[in-house]
């Protein structure tokens, strides 16, 4: 992992600090005309965004999440791949894939019309080679502003066939979520997994009364997330995805975690622009693969 001393090349003054942030880890400090941010190192993972004309952040982390060293964090934007949900068989690495919990190197930070962007790049870990024997370089392009842009992409660089799931798990603070209400799913089949992953329908728009796990496929839908207790709308667009998931613990599931507050399961729900299930990506020798998403907050 680059150190302090290495990312100061990329500090712009006003707009872009690196420092220590929790568990030691380095971190990226954005302030842009319209929003504040912050990117962990570890995982690529934007764990504050946060427009000016908002009394709240857009994205939630918890109160009891835990930073360190290989830990994954609860909240923000976990980037999860190559794989989304359970590991291959056979496999000694968590769920959700790796790339949330080891080390990115930042390629890059620019200054464009008062907009902050970042490069981020995987790092090659050889130790990993043996749980993904494929070379599929990956970075992330995070674009802040008064909208949040954020750009996953895929190169195949290997002379075979890759096969891969994956999506950007982000978080959203919401006032009460068995108040909010999902708009744009409405006709979609989903798999459920509090249900062992059966079949489903959405009829009409998803509003929350108990946990909530599931995949939505074969959607490019954009999603409204509607919020009346902090009277604001997100609009979440996003191309190259081709699965929705959605997720909220509740208040059982969530005391089960050690990273959860009693309470902190009322303000987040879990929108996911993601490739997963049978919307898995097969990407050709030189093939690349972006997956895109824009978040920008407004009234209802």
């Amino acid at each position: 992992m680059q150190d302090l001393d290495a990312l100061q090349a990329f500090a712009i003054p006003g707009h872009v600090a690196v420092r220590t942030g929790p568990g030691g880890l380095p971190t990226i400090e954005v302030e842009a005309e319209g929003a504040i941010a912050s990117v962990c190192l570890q995982g690529a993972h934007l764990t504050r965004f946060a427009p000016r004309d908002q009394a709240k952040p857009l994205v939630w982390v918890s109160e009891a999440a835990q930073f360190g060293r290989g830990r994954s964090i609860r909240g923000g934007v976990p980037v999860c791949w190559p794989w989304f949900g359970a590991a291959p068989v056979g496999s000694v690495l968590p769920a959700h894939g790796y790339a949330r919990t080891v080390a990115w190197e930042l390629l890059d930070a620019a200054l464009d019309a008062g907009r902050v962007q970042l490069t981020l790049r995987l790092t090659r870990d050889e130790a990993l080679l043996l749980a993904w024997p494929h070379d599929t370089p990956l970075e992330l392009f995070i674009d802040v502003g008064d909208t949040l842009r954020m750009e996953l992409t895929t190169h195949n660089a290997d002379d075979q066939p890759v096969r891969l799931t994956e999506a950007l798990h982000t978080y959203f603070q919401v006032g009460d979520v068995r108040q909010t209400v999902l708009e744009g799913l409405g006709g979609c089949n989903y798999l459920d997994k509090t249900l062992d992953f059966a079949t489903g329908r959405q009829d009409g728009d998803l509003r929350f009364s108990g946990e909530t796990d599931r995949i939505y496929v074969d959607t490019e839908a954009r999603c409204d997330l509607i919020d009346p207790v902090l009277d604001r709308r997100i609009r979440i667009d996003k191309t190259g995805s081709h699965s929705t998931v959605v997720w909220t613990p509740w208040q059982e599931r969530a005391a089960t975690m050690g990273d959860f507050t009693p309470d902190g399961w009322r303000e987040m729900v879990c929108v996911e622009s993601a490739n997963a299930a049978t919307n898995a990506v097969t990407l050709a020798p030189g093939e690349l693969h972006v997956l895109s998403v824009e978040y920008a907050v407004g009234p209802i």
